[in-house]
């Protein structure tokens, strides 16, 4: 099995500790998130595993503009000819993949978090340092995506990035909370619900602060970004997320 549904029509495509998700509606297909370069042909697989094809794809969403966020943004918008949409705040990163902010040097995270070293190794075996640029996209703001399967609502959540933004699924009680609240953190290896360390998050004050529009979602069931969805409600894992604070 390629994807695991997670949702109602929702498959979680998942490597090297990085998770996009396809959200189905009707035989078309939203793409959120568009993982490392190695996941490229793992997204074809897991089309045909839904009986689904590269024309059932409708569109991206990035829910921020990281590389491992990105990593074939570019093959999906020319091979499947479909439109990317991120919030305009991210368009430089996404255009320049390793120029983005962060609080802390990232260099002595892997010694003082050796548990991250076999993540980051992974990430970097899956294409994480040749991710090539997006342009051309769309700007994404805040309410609904008109047209897009799932109906999902565009939730601002800054901080990670300035622009990052969540998927609400009303619907099917789901948020695509990308790396606003992940359950784990590659840079230290914690898991758990949590923001993501300064190493990759450009205002951890910022990035609490949006947990309330997480929270006030009411989804059931969390997606995040990196680590396994949380299906214990949005509430308890936005508490326990700001019980962790920033790292």
């Amino acid at each position: 099995m390629i994807t695991s549904e997670v949702a109602d029509r929702v498959y979680r495509l998942a490597h090297a500790y990085v998770s996009c998700y396809l959200v189905e509606d009707d035989g078309r297909v939203l793409l959120v998130d568009a993982g490392l370069p190695a996941m490229w042909p793992m997204l074809a697989d897991a089309l045909r595993e839904h009986a689904l094809g590269p024309d059932d794809v409708t569109g991206l969403v990035l829910t921020h503009a990281h590389f491992d966020h990105t990593g074939f943004a570019a093959r999906a918008q020319d091979r499947l000819r479909v439109p990317v949409w991120a919030h305009e705040e991210d368009f430089f990163i996404a255009e320049h993949p390793y120029r983005y902010a962060h609080e802390n040097p990232r260099a002595l995270y892997p010694i003082r978090h050796p548990r991250a070293v076999r993540i980051l190794a992974s990430m970097t075996r899956a294409g994480a340092l040749r991710v090539p640029g997006v342009r051309g996209m769309h700007a994404l703001r805040a309410g609904d995506l008109p047209d897009a399967p799932g109906s999902p609502v565009v939730v601002p959540t800054p901080g990670h990035t300035a622009g990052h933004c969540a998927l609400h699924l009303l619907g099917r009680d789901a948020v695509l909370s990308g790396d606003a609240l992940v359950t784990l953190d590659p840079y230290t290896g914690d898991t758990g619900p949590q923001i993501v360390a300064g190493a990759a998050t450009a205002d951890s004050t910022q990035a609490l602060a949006s947990l309330d529009a997480l929270a006030a979602t009411g989804a059931t069931t969390v997606l995040p970004g990196h680590g396994e969805p949380w299906t214990a409600g949005v509430a308890s894992a936005v508490q326990a997320a700001r019980a962790t604070g920033a790292h």
